[in-house]
């Protein structure tokens, strides 16, 4: 209470609308209701909101609870405003609530009103602070505000207004909207000055409040057309009656009395200019012509209520939605105005005919009033077919839709996931990969399979999908299939180019495994061979001393040994050159690029074949020489035919010929023509007696790989 004195002091120093419009907007959230001023702002506000819901032909009984969805307060703001509100969503949820309660409180802020604390989830939640706030606050724009008297406006006019009207009652003194109301004669003052027919003023005392309120009260209501919206003991049992209370009803009475005044005027003028007779003919004149509109006005609409053609897509038919509300909030309620009067006239008129002894009005054919009731019956019954046909067809196409986008983000994720498959599947990038790196690939390959086989329920959700589409006959269903057949045929070319790699990954691992058995089984014999022919090229190059034709003749016979082994060892560079053909060969009918050398040996077959060459080529030597006397020395070439002479001898060419072709006899004869040097017996210069005779030849030979590994 003293929080409210506070206010209502601080208002006192203002001055101006909207100094006081701020001032009253400031709806405290954390300020404590009186108990006593509640119940009177919850009966007051309710009463003032029924007597403008009922022209829309509703009401409310429960303040807090009827006002959640938005739907009566947003009618309530359109009633009192006469303008158009957004339209409201029907859905029962509560974001639907409070999207509705927000359009009427910025339809409310739209009119100039600051509204604070007011937020439309505590009115959802039913919050009775709030809600009766948030009424104040239309009160206040609505039926206040707009009050003018003398340069003041809103509660100082609505006050200087009480105060100009009651100022010739005594015991009457109106300086404010709580006590100076209290024990009811300002209300009867109020009524008096307006209409002394209905209240003897005199009649009443100041020390009986209760009677003199509920007289006021029950006089409003009566012949005023204005609710009861306060209970005498309600006030009289407050300390403080309550002021928003206080302040709505008695603006009532300005609004009544202004209109009624105005309406009294109007009527007056009407009978002053008409004649009854007139009168009675021109209502006759209108009842025809109104029940005609009306039935032609019925007759257009119900072709319209039934027709059921379906649309594509949820807009479409919440467009046909939004024509069914307009009919029923635009067109129809003049229509429902139209019948009401139709019948109140025709009533009148036979009246009136009847006051005046006249014979009854009978309509034309067809235009009774059992006639419109029995069309407007008919209206109606489409009327509730096509709204319900409505949101069934609505319920539908939002399955359809929400169907058809559950359909289009799996397509993009799938088409999305596929996406570069194809091209990754049919690449033959195992053609150029060493067996390491196929297998590689076969690993990588298993888990694409099972990345595969995970996409497997994502496409038969796709299809399901797209098959309950077709079954709700959705209006896109071509374009729907069609990307649906897409997916399904790029499944199966997937999971054909899938085998197919698999198969093709599977048949380059055997056979790099097979090449590389080869390549093992290479490295194991060329490595022997190659040893071999680097060990015979150094025996073929080494120097022997020998010191009687005896060893030169054991040389000699190892030379025809060496030779003797060379046809098997030819084979075995043959086998050798073999293998590595075969490699060829299975990459060549295979469509392998080989990626490197041998892993296993750096002989090539190239090197073999050069080794083998030099080997033929240093086929042995034979060189007999004095270490002393080199210009005496002889070369023998032995073999088949690929030696040459190291160094040409001084017997000539004759003598070299006939040497190569009997070595055995020239060493014969060097090792007699030694003795005689020795004895002295030769004719010829003398040598010193350590003159040996040195040979360079072949060591013994050595058995071929192929022989060691017969031996192994």
């Amino acid at each position: 209470e003293m929080n409210m004195l506070n206010l209502f002091s601080k208002w006192k120093k203002m001055s101006g609308k909207d100094t006081y419009m701020e001032q009253e907007n400031d709806w405290d959230r954390d300020l404590l209701l009186d108990p006593a001023w509640e119940k009177q702002q919850r009966k007051t506000f309710t009463a003032w909101c029924n007597s403008h819901l009922r022209k829309a032909g509703t009401q409310i009984e429960n303040i807090e609870e009827d006002f959640r969805d938005g739907l009566k307060l947003m009618l309530l703001l359109e009633v009192i405003s006469g303008e158009r509100l957004p339209k409201p969503e029907r859905g029962k949820m509560r974001v639907h609530k409070i999207n509705n309660v927000n359009k009427a409180l910025d339809f409310i802020a739209s009119k100039g009103v600051k509204l604070v604390s007011i937020g439309a989830e505590e009115i959802v939640d039913g919050n009775i602070k709030m809600t009766l706030g948030m009424i104040w606050t239309i009160i206040l724009r609505f039926a206040i505000q707009d009050i003018s008297v003398e340069e003041t406006s809103a509660k100082e006019g609505l006050l200087l207004w009480c105060q100009r009207k009651t100022a010739p009652y005594k015991n009457v003194n109106v300086q404010n909207f709580h006590i100076s109301w209290k024990d009811g004669l300002a209300f009867n003052a109020l009524i008096h000055r307006h209409r002394p027919d209905l209240i003897d003023y005199e009649s009443l005392r100041k020390d009986d409040p209760v009677t003199n309120l509920n007289n006021a009260f029950e006089v409003a209501e009566k012949h005023l057309d204005i609710p009861k919206m306060l209970d005498a003991e309600d006030i009289v049992g407050t300390l403080r009656p309550d002021e928003k209370a206080i302040m709505t009803y008695v603006s009532c009475f300005y609004h009544a009395f202004s209109g009624a005044q105005k309406a009294e005027t109007a009527a007056n003028r009407i009978c002053k200019v008409l004649a009854v007779n007139q009168e009675n003919e021109q209502m006759m004149e209108d009842y025809e012509k109104l029940a005609s509109n009306l039935l032609e006005w019925i007759r257009r609409t119900i072709p319209w209520l039934e027709d059921r053609t379906q649309q594509k897509t949820v807009n479409d038919m919440q467009a046909k939605q939004e024509d069914f509300r307009d009919y029923r909030t635009v067109h129809k309620p003049p229509k429902v105005q139209e019948k009401c009067q139709l019948e109140i006239s025709f009533n009148t008129l036979q009246t009136k005919l009847r006051l005046s002894n006249r014979p009854a009005f009978m309509p034309s054919e067809g235009r009774m009033v059992s006639d419109i009731n029995s069309a407007w019956h008919t209206l109606e019954g489409a009327e509730k077919g096509y709204e319900e046909w409505i949101l069934s067809e609505i319920r539908r196409l939002e399955r359809l839709e929400h169907l058809a986008e559950k359909f289009h983000q799996k397509a993009a994720i799938h088409e999305s996931w596929t996406n570069g498959k194809e091209a990754m599947l049919t690449q033959k990038d195992y053609e150029t990969s060493t067996l390491s790196e196929v297998k590689a690939l076969l690993r990588k390959h298993e888990a694409f399979e099972s990345d595969l086989a995970a996409h497997q329920d994502r496409v038969e959700q796709i299809a399901a999908i797209a098959q309950e589409l077709n079954e709700l006959d959705y209006y896109d269903s071509a374009s729907v299939n069609n990307r649906c057949q897409k997916i399904c045929d790029q499944w199966d070319t997937l999971g054909t180019l899938t085998h197919s790699r698999k198969d093709s990954l599977e048949r380059t691992e055997k056979q790099l495994e097979s090449i590389d058995e080869l390549y093992l089984e290479y490295a194991k014999r060329a490595a022997p061979f190659n040893n071999w022919m680097e060990g015979a090229m150094e025996d073929l190059q080494d120097m022997f001393i020998v010191h009687n034709i005896e060893e030169i003749q054991g040389l000699i016979a190892a030379h025809e040994q060496f030779k003797s082994t060379l046809p098997e060892a030819n084979k075995e560079r043959e086998a050798i050159q073999a293998i590595q053909a075969e490699v060829q060969k299975i990459a060549q009918s295979n469509g392998i690029k080989l990626s490197g050398a041998n892993p296993y040996t750096t002989i090539t077959p190239r090197s073999i074949d050069d080794k083998w060459e030099q080997v033929r080529g240093s086929l042995p030597l034979l060189v007999i020489f004095p270490p002393a006397v080199p210009e005496r020395c002889v070369c023998l070439s032995a073999g088949d035919g690929h030696g040459a002479a190291a160094r040409q001898s001084p017997a000539g060419g004759a003598q070299q010929a006939e040497l190569q072709r009997h070595p055995e006899s020239h060493v014969r004869q060097a090792g007699q023509r030694r003795g005689r040097l020795h004895s002295g017996q030769d004719g010829g210069d003398l040598l010193p007696k350590d003159v040996q005779l040195n040979f360079r030849c072949v060591a013994p030979l050595k058995s071929t790989p192929a022989q060691t590994q017969r031996k192994t």
